[in-house]
């Protein structure tokens, strides 16, 4: 720890503090000094008025790559601080200040660096891994590129306890590759327990996380361990983490940073040994995410690629998911024709995997053909069917969009790709047309 003030007596003040908290520390007068001793420190707290070079000039003046900076002054206020905040500070304290606070806000930066330089170390031996293949995670179905990253990244942060966040579109199997986390780390043998976070009411939420006490409210009869409890030794995934109240979140904080829950109504602290696996398909962002949350759980980040993305991985999984929803259902296995494949492949599914397989029940509900073809797909579908509709079909919805296709694409030239002139020519709403040339996959047009 290097500590820059010009008071002496507050600089021996500091390095008493500090030492008792475990910090070897070293002093500078001034903003000068300290730029000849950065490399002697991992963090800096720094005074803002000092002869020969202030805070705010030290902070200018620091190389790329200089150890994070707490700034402390007896004159603060709030544009002080954001000014310093601004200049690339990582927090800001008043003077006087407490010891024990501090020394929090200390920990609190150690604790950031850790977690950034984990995810760092973490991120390096993944672009190690990049030409080695993922290990296979079962009922998840894909060979594209996008998703042999995810699962080569999977695999390796399975052996590791760090957090890890996996975010991405509803459908796209966010559960499914936190439960293969799960079950491809040393904690295999531990609970598996899942909760979502946007099911449970507000109120019911956080004795069902924590736990509560015989008494803690009315109708608690009796002793219950939360979901953390129920998880230790194990797993603990936080579906939909985004929809945590903030109150909540920073409880759960706590929570990660002491291996430790207290109940509703209890008094004392209960150790619990639990990894965490959270998903979301939202923008985990202050003010409505804490950001010291968001670094606790995103140790490792994995973005799941919406299936419109990944087209290539379409023909297994329907293959795949015919082969569960028949047997699931007791009927007999059809297979796909080549133009119902065609659909399928040509559909931007925003629904993802959850959609494609709605798709694909419904079309074994209504088809008792050994050939599921392209007129027992939902409607959605079967406008996908554009490129491939038989010149000699008499199907009216078929040429019906064959034709919008057609019409939609001379639109696009003829107004030189100028979208909102071509709704005008074709009489139709801009919306429409937007919407009409997504399902049509004229994009590129």
């Amino acid at each position: 720890m290097l500590v820059v003030d010009d008071e002496e007596n507050l600089r021996h003040l500091l390095e008493l503090i500090l030492g008792r908290a475990g910090y070897a520390v070293v002093t500078a007068k001034n903003g000068r000094e300290a730029l000849g001793r950065l490399s002697e420190a991992d963090i800096v707290l720094c005074d803002i008025r000092m002869p020969d070079l202030d805070g705010l000039a030290f902070l200018d003046a620091r190389p790329e790559g200089a150890p994070p900076v707490v700034m402390m002054s007896a004159y603060g206020t709030v544009d002080t601080a954001l000014e310093a905040m601004r200049r690339g500070a990582y927090d800001y304290v008043s003077k006087p200040f407490k010891a024990d606070e501090i020394v929090l806000t200390l920990r609190k930066l150690q604790e950031r660096e850790q977690l950034v330089a984990e995810r760092g170390r973490l991120a390096v031996e993944n672009a190690r891994l990049a030409e080695r293949s993922g290990e296979p995670v079962e009922g998840f179905v894909g060979r594209s590129p996008a998703i042999g990253e995810v699962l080569r990244v999977l695999a390796r942060a399975a052996n590791h306890e760090s957090s890890v966040l996996l975010t991405g579109e509803s459908g796209t199997g966010k559960e499914l590759l936190a439960r293969a986390l799960h079950q491809l780390s040393p904690r295999r043998d531990g609970p598996w327990v899942a909760v979502n976070c946007a099911a449970i009411p507000e109120a019911l939420l956080e004795s069902e996380l924590f736990g509560y006490r015989r008494g803690a409210f009315t109708g608690a009869v009796r002793d219950h361990a939360g979901l953390f409890e129920q998880a230790d030794k194990g797993t603990l995934f936080l579906d939909e983490i985004g929809d945590l109240p903030l109150a909540l979140q920073s409880k759960l904080l706590r929570t990660l940073q002491e291996g430790t829950v207290r109940r509703l109504g209890a008094t004392a602290d209960s150790k619990v040994d639990v990894r965490i696996v959270a998903a979301t398909a939202a923008s985990l962002v202050p003010p409505r995410f804490r950001e010291d949350l968001y670094y606790r759980v995103a140790v490792v980040h994995l973005q799941i690629p919406p299936l419109r993305e990944r087209a290539d991985d379409v023909p297994l999984l329907a293959e795949h998911l015919l082969d569960a929803l028949a047997a699931r259902m007791r009927l007999p296995r059809p297979r796909l024709s080549e133009a119902a494949l065609r659909a399928l492949i040509a559909h931007p599914w925003p629904g993802n995997v959850r959609q494609l397989e709605n798709a694909l029940e419904r079309a074994l509900l209504l088809s008792d053909a050994e050939v599921l073809d392209v007129d027992a797909l939902p409607p959605e579908v079967r406008s996908a069917t554009h490129a491939v509709v038989s010149k000699d079909s008499l199907s009216i919805p078929d040429r019906t969009a064959e034709l919008e296709r057609t019409l939609i694409r001379e639109a696009l030239r003829r107004c030189e790709g100028n979208k909102a002139a071509a709704a005008r020519a074709l009489e139709i709403s801009y919306k429409a047309l937007l919407y009409k040339i997504r399902d049509y996959g004229l994009e590129s047009t």
